[in-house]
């Protein structure tokens, strides 16, 4: 630590500890598929399908704060945030486990309720993992230039994983087994559990040697209680803009990723379903590239909320012009190397340009907010002198899932007012319009409603690059005032 109060991470260390996310995003993945397996296997309705994922995210909100409120009380000689990393990405690993190998073989008047109770615990395991990204990004480091350079490791990461998994399913694991059967689910889980748990090793060793008291806000324990959590909601501005920022981009980028969306916009509207897998194959690695330039540039010289606003802005521009080559090119024609491929033709072009655009633009405001977090928690030790990261992420988690909880529900909405109220759509139903609309308008439409909240919620967060530089230097006093003083 600098005679200033900054200390630094080493390059591998934030880059190991990125990994964290990774694992818990290939669980995100996974259960992205969970509405077919509640549909097919344990037999519910399309909305009551989807509503009960709402709820269980709902669920997954509520349990935020406390588990944050647990956190912010441990100081182990395991560190604050290691033994939740291990513990979360065991229940995950054991009851995403039993939710698809066993609920279907219950008796089938009690498949739903077994179904709920292990998705309770289930969500548990993945609040304890989820909430040390964004605790632990105070003890990693505390330098406004390298604290973004998490969000290029983890960005880089999501971009793979946004590559890698829709080629496992589209081109791998659907073709093999036709549709969504129990074997499908089985090696999808098996996949998702091994990558995961190695991810979450990595990340543990990476993080422990910060996860210590001296890397803690003031360097000394401090007193939490519950009624923190109202004190820091109602007079954090930094943590209000963020949540609305984040949380609608949140909400966007979950529907747009949605496996219904995802046949809808691929399988039905442009009839290619490996295509699904093929965009994200192709757009991996500019994506990634712009990533490096918002981030490695913007973020770290010009300040985060910038970076924000350069993600939120392309964002905004590429998702219209997006619907629109939709309706002026004929979508049916996208095609890419491969079997029926007949020379490149203008929507394939047009559409993986702003493809990827929009990727990168997005994955610059949605990855950004991990660190902009570890500022809100700065911001709390320098408002209040309380040093909350637990609780800071987790209330900002808490909205963020509540109303992203909507996605799957939103999606369920969409398909029920077209006709689709028992089955969902699939790689067999036939193209209209209304289904057109409706893949257009979770594909495209929330985002750009979410991107517009970017703006506003910008426009009144208080955490510039030149406030955080302050920031720091203030808690540096702080610390020199109480370790004289003998504290």
């Amino acid at each position: 630590m600098d005679s200033n109060g900054i200390h630094r991470a080493k390059l591998w260390q934030i880059g190991g500890f990125a990994l964290n996310n990774t694992a818990t995003n290939l669980y995100l993945f996974f259960m992205n598929f969970i509405s077919y397996y509640l549909v097919g296997f344990v037999g519910v309705g399309v909305v009551l399908a989807s509503t009960i994922i709402m709820n269980m995210r709902i669920w997954d909100g509520i349990t935020d704060p406390f588990i944050g409120y647990i956190v912010d009380k441990t100081d182990s000689k395991f560190g604050k945030n290691r033994p939740f990393m291990l513990i979360g990405n065991v229940i995950l690993a054991v009851f995403s486990f039993l939710i698809v190998h066993v609920t279907h073989l219950a008796p089938e008047k009690s498949r739903l309720s077994v179904f709920i109770i292990l998705y309770m615990i289930y969500i548990i395991g993945y609040t304890f993992q989820c909430v040390v990204t964004k605790s632990a990004q105070t003890c990693l480091t505390n330098d406004p230039k390298q604290r973004p350079m998490f969000t290029i490791f983890d960005g880089i990461y999501n971009t793979i994983l946004f590559a890698a998994i829709p080629v496992l399913v589209f081109q791998n694991l659907i073709p093999k087994y036709g549709k969504f059967t129990e074997e499908f689910f089985h090696e999808f889980w098996l996949i998702t559990a091994v990558v995961s748990g190695i991810f979450t090793v990595i990340a543990i060793f990476a993080i422990s040697g910060k996860d210590r008291t001296e890397f803690f806000g003031l360097g000394k324990p401090t007193k939490i209680r519950l009624r923190d959590y109202w004190e820091v909601l109602s007079k954090n501005r930094a943590i209000q803009m963020l949540i609305v920022s984040a949380s609608t981009d949140k909400l966007a980028l979950t529907t747009q990723t949605n496996a219904v969306v995802v046949i809808m916009v691929y399988s039905i509207v442009c009839k290619n379903t490996a295509a699904g897998g093929q965009v994200a194959a192709y757009t991996a690695i500019p994506t990634a590239l712009m990533l490096f330039f918002g981030v490695g540039y913007i973020a770290r010289y010009l300040g985060q909320r910038k970076a924000m606003l350069f993600g939120t802005i392309g964002g905004l521009v590429t998702c219209i012009l997006s619907i629109a080559a939709f309706y002026v090119f004929d979508p049916t024609t996208l095609k890419f190397p491969g079997e029926g491929f007949t020379g490149w033709n203008t929507f394939t072009i047009v559409f993986l340009v702003l493809f990827l655009l929009m990727k990168g633009f997005t994955g610059v405001s949605g990855n950004i907010v991990i660190p902009m977090t570890a500022d809100c928690a700065d911001y709390e030790v320098y408002r209040s002198g309380k040093y909350v990261p637990g609780l800071m992420g987790t209330l900002f988690s808490f909205v963020d899932k509540l109303i992203s909880s909507l996605g799957a529900t939103i999606v369920g909405l969409c398909c029920a007012s077209i006709g689709f109220k028992d089955v969902l759509p699939n790689v067999d139903t036939p193209m209209s319009p209304a289904i057109k609309a409706v893949a257009m308008f979770c594909m495209y439409g929330l985002l750009i409603i979410g991107l517009v909240c970017n703006l506003v919620a910008m426009k009144f967060y208080p955490l510039t690059k030149e406030k955080m530089e302050s920031i720091q230097n203030e808690i540096a006093e702080i610390k020199k005032r109480s370790e004289n003083a003998g504290v």
